[in-house]
């Protein structure tokens, strides 16, 4: 099978990092550091380098080992690979040394589409879907172990599904009777048998999935560490771009960055306006991709990409 990713938000990613203006001020110093927090098959990362000076470096980071793989292939000495979570980015560079920070969140195509990943319900394969298969439970090994009662928190906080307990239930009936599921498919007909209503076009199983998999994976925990450090690494004028998939990731990248782009004052308390102080970040936008980029790839349709800007003369 031919796989290929599409990156989602491609030119805008890198208009809104590159065009930011520490970038444009000081694109012959021989310090600039970009980081792409998730190489996936390497496009951002790419039209990023393609962008930048020679002087410049890059750290491109992936836990799938898959990944890896491909960005080795890259000879390009200004990148670093590096297989971790973008997480931990923060030991990876010092404070306020990032000129540039791009977190692309979410699967790659090649995830979904090679079955034995075992994140697509549409395809038959083991039920493993960890991004670093090196390490952790697979999500049969988790199925066959984790109480009802937390399999119904996790598909109804990371999936939102009506009907986790319903689904949750089914689970476990299989597994007391020694049918737990370990393939996709299996676990997408059990799903199927459970919830009876679904919005037009999404299948039975989409929610159950994307919440295994997310908490399989961490997925909004390493986003709300990833963004503590991108805040601590930006330089003052650097920007970060955030592109999140569904509801759970976009809510926790507006809501941090929204956090950071005020100043709370006790009420009361006598301030003149001059001597406020400064937020953190400067919200830059909110990016949707164009219809013409939804009808060439319909995955792109959920995306939603933030761009904040790290002010001038703050401490963090």
């Amino acid at each position: 099978m031919n796989i290929t990713h599409r990156p989602v938000l491609l030119a805008e990613a890198v208009t809104a990092l590159v065009n930011g203006p520490l970038i444009q001020n000081q694109s012959s110093t021989q310090n600039m550091l970009v980081i792409d927090g998730t190489f996936g098959r390497g496009g951002h990362t790419q039209a990023l380098l393609n962008q930048l000076p020679a002087s410049a470096r890059m750290i491109s980071f992936d836990k799938d080992l898959d990944a890896i793989a491909v960005a080795q292939q890259i000879n390009d000495p200004r990148l670093r690979i590096v297989h971790d979570s973008f997480a931990q980015m923060d030991q990876y560079a010092a404070p306020e040394s990032v000129d540039g920070i791009l977190l692309d969140l979410g699967i790659s195509s090649p995830q979904v589409d090679e079955a034995h990943r075992g994140f697509s319900f549409r395809r038959e394969g083991p039920l493993d879907m960890r991004m670093n298969t090196n390490q952790g439970l697979t999500a049969a090994e988790w199925l066959e172990q984790a109480p009802q009662e937390e399999i119904t928190h996790v598909i109804k906080t990371y999936g939102e599904e009506r009907f986790a307990f319903q689904i949750a239930k089914a689970i476990v009936a299989k597994r007391e009777e020694g049918l737990s599921p370990q393939t996709t498919t299996q676990l997408a007909s059990l799903v199927a048998g459970v919830v009876r209503t679904r919005e037009a076009g999404q299948d039975p199983a989409t929610r159950t999935f994307q919440a295994l998999r997310i908490f399989i994976n961490r997925e909004l925990e390493d986003l709300e560490l990833g963004l503590k450090a991108a805040l601590k690494l930006l330089k003052p004028g650097a920007r970060l771009a955030v592109i999140s998939f569904h509801s759970l990731e976009d809510r926790i990248v507006k809501q941090f960055l929204q956090a950071h782009a005020k100043v709370e004052i006790p009420r009361g308390l006598p301030v003149r306006e001059k001597d406020l102080p400064q937020s953190v970040i400067e919200i830059i936008g909110r990016i949707k991709p164009s219809d013409e980029e939804v009808a060439e790839n319909s995955r792109a349709r959920s995306a939603i990409m933030r761009v904040a800007e790290k002010r001038l003369g703050v401490v963090t």
